[in-house]
């Protein structure tokens, strides 16, 4: 078990964010276990011909056969949203000495090192090079063309549902809804750690003003900390949303939905059950943004739709009217 204890206002710094470089390194346990993500069978079995291109033998070893990542490869976000590259940047200033400690905690022995990171580990610099490299090129060969906005889609939702259980129901019950391993008792969260590894059967962490900070996941299998208990406090959690990334567009008949709007707008208006933006709704349909937009508007403009700006991000969602349309 493990007590995350909450001093006054600790609460109040408690927030939530994604990292795109989160999933690119949890990504990689598909590779060991394919078996635990059937969500992203479609997903692997369209990059699997590109891994050959890449530095496989390095990309295996990222994550330890018992599934478990070097801390060091997963900062923690500096905001809600990051980008890929920004998170990038941090890791390849990431000190080189923090490399040995990390893999060692990771694959827990001398023996389980595997030979191209026991090789590695004597030269941590160039190390450190060479996995950012092999990091942004996975990224920019299997995830970014069209893996990342529909996950990044899953991502957005999942926080928007968080802060709206937060602010209607509180603290409490956004806790425990997170995961069954979490739950929430006399103002402190406790962690189970009946089902994964932990050397101390009970860890006492204060958030100490350093902020909790919730993170989302589609390759969780249930809520988890970071190897490290002495860096700052962060857990993991499995994504809303996530069993949505293996689905095809419905398919839409020719009923009374498609004869009053017209099948690319009904088809929309069915995909809108989660917030999404132009560029994620063109490439979950393969069409032109210039084509998805026209149709948003025309469903905004009759009150079926609402849209929200995130940064530079707009997100459309169904509105009362809308559901009730497609209900």
């Amino acid at each position: 078990m493990i007590e995350f204890r909450f001093d006054v206002g600790d609460l109040a710094t408690t927030s939530f964010a994604y990292s795109p470089l989160q999933e690119t390194v949890f990504s990689l346990r598909c590779l060991h276990d394919p078996a635990r993500y059937p969500h992203h069978r479609p997903w692997l079995r369209r990059i699997r011909p590109r891994l050959d291109a890449l530095d496989h033998e390095l990309l295996i070893t990222l994550t330890a056969p018992w599934l478990w990542v070097p801390d060091c490869l997963t900062p923690r976000p500096e905001r809600a949203r990051p980008v890929f590259a920004d998170e990038l940047e941090r890791l390849g200033a990431t000190p080189p000495e923090l490399l040995d400690a990390d893999f060692r905690a990771a694959y827990r022995t001398e023996d389980a090192l595997p030979p191209v990171v026991a090789r590695g580990l004597t030269e941590p610099a160039a190390f450190l090079q060479r996995i950012v490299e092999a990091l942004d090129a996975y990224w920019q060969v299997c995830l970014a063309p069209d893996w990342w906005p529909r996950v990044q889609s899953i991502m957005a939702a999942d926080l928007a549902h968080q802060a709206r259980v937060l602010a209607e129901q509180g603290a409490g019950a956004m806790f425990a809804g997170l995961d069954r391993r979490l739950s929430w008792v006399d103002g402190q969260l406790r962690l189970s750690t009946d089902d994964f590894m932990l050397q101390a059967p009970w860890t006492d962490m204060s958030i100490a003003g350093r902020g909790l900070v919730l993170l989302p996941s589609l390759f969780a299998r249930g809520a988890q900390p970071l190897i490290d208990p002495t860096r700052p406090p962060t857990i993991i959690y499995p994504a809303r949303g996530r069993a949505t990334l293996s689905e095809e567009p419905p398919p839409v008949t020719d009923d009374a939905l498609v004869r009053l709007l017209g099948r690319p707008r009904a088809r929309l208006l069915l995909l809108l059950a989660e917030p999404a933006s132009t560029t994620e709704l063109s490439h979950r349909l393969k069409v032109t943004p210039g084509a998805v937009s026209q149709h948003l508007a025309v469903l905004y403009d009759a009150g079926l739709l609402s849209r929200t700006r995130e940064g530079r991000v707009v997100r459309y969602g169904r509105t009362a009217l809308g559901n009730e349309l497609c209900r």
